[in-house]
């Protein structure tokens, strides 16, 4: 059941895309012949206002086929008005990108709605202050609550960690200690660590540890929107870090992993509550948005390039050219996917 459950929320992810594409095409005028989840023989099909809605067999991706585009032959066209390739560079880099943007829209929608409301926080209440470190040094003892730093109010130990860490500036800390308002000036402190990447990294530490204290705290709809767009911002960041290191050599192409990898995760995240799972399903949503924009031409990315090439020369691609390139894209994609099956499967058998 949980295996199925995962199976149905990657096809929901990949219905998200085809739907983004689907929509924007049929905005800019142009037919969608089929609109497919998964690939291969058609399961089960019906055909509404021109378009065939289909589920196939192979639930590991999905497509819209619109009129006068087919990846299966780049070189088909069709000069009608309600064609994909009758349409203005501009308007087929609108179709090109919506997918992709849906999926990073679903992910901020997420992130925003699991963020409004009541949230249980841990407090930022010091438990314990580190011996020769700033925090010690500079006066702050156990059961003082921070209240604010450099004037900006602190409500969880987020809050507080995220601003010390990435500052090596001096730090107005504003404290409670009992019934006393206390202001306390500390310069935080190097340190090395290594981060999800196996390198090194400096961040800023004053030595203090949490009191373990759970609070709740109410977020607004306006705060929920600001953190769901933060959330986005950093997991779409922390995605394209690791593909810069996967391509440059850093991490090893032993950790790229396919479909069995992705299905596993969000398997094992279902186990661990709802939230998580939707947290996981967010993140695998941008990466297939980000994925979908690289410049391989089998993918979105691919055909956003050829049409810049178009709108910017006024010249379309050499048919001959494209082509090549297309089928070249593809050879990447098969190569890439088989590389990732390997990996699942040596990961699972351990031959």
């Amino acid at each position: 059941m949980n295996l199925f459950l995962a199976l149905l929320a990657l096809s929901f992810l990949i219905f998200i895309h085809e739907l983004g594409h689907f929509l924007v095409a049929r905005f800019c005028g142009v037919k969608v012949e089929v609109f497919s989840i998964g690939f291969g023989k058609k399961i089960l099909s019906k055909t509404y206002k021109g378009t065939e809605y289909a589920l196939s067999l192979i639930p590991l991706g999905g497509y819209v086929r619109m009129k006068g585009q087919n990846d299966a032959n780049p070189q088909e066209k069709n000069d009608d008005s309600d064609s994909y390739s009758s349409k203005t560079p501009l308007q087929r880099i609108c179709i090109l990108l919506a997918g992709p943007i849906f999926n990073i829209l679903l992910a901020f929608i997420i992130y925003t709605a699991l963020a409004y409301g009541p949230q249980k926080v841990l407090l930022p209440i010091i438990g314990e202050t580190i011996e020769n470190m700033p925090a010690k040094q500079a006066g702050l003892l156990s059961g003082d609550k921070v209240l604010k730093i450099n004037q900006t109010p602190i409500q969880d130990w987020y809050d507080l960690s995220n601003i010390i860490t990435t500052s090596s500036n001096s730090l107005d800390i504003e404290v409670q200690r009992g019934d006393k308002i206390l202001h306390f000036v500390i310069t935080p402190q190097a340190q090395e660590i290594t981060n999800i990447f196996n390198e090194k990294e400096k961040i800023y530490v004053i030595g203090i540890k949490p009191d373990r204290q759970m609070g709740e705290i109410h977020i607004s709809f306006l705060e929920s929107l600001h953190l769901g767009l933060l959330n986005t911002i950093k997991n779409s960041t922390f995605i394209l870090e690791g593909i810069k290191k996967l391509f440059v050599g850093s991490i090893p192409t032993s950790e790229l992993g396919g479909v069995v990898s992705i299905v596993q995760v969000m398997d094992e995240a279902q186990k661990n509550g709802l939230k998580n799972f939707l947290l996981i399903l967010a993140l695998i949503s941008i990466n297939l948005g980000i994925l979908n924009l690289f410049p391989i031409p089998a993918l979105d990315g691919g055909h956003i390039i050829f049409n810049l090439y178009e709108l910017i020369t006024r010249k379309k691609p050499n048919e001959n050219v494209f082509y090549y390139l297309t089928l070249t894209g593809w050879g990447i994609l098969i190569a890439l996917m088989c590389l990732g099956l390997y990996n699942d499967l040596f990961r699972i058998f351990k031959f």
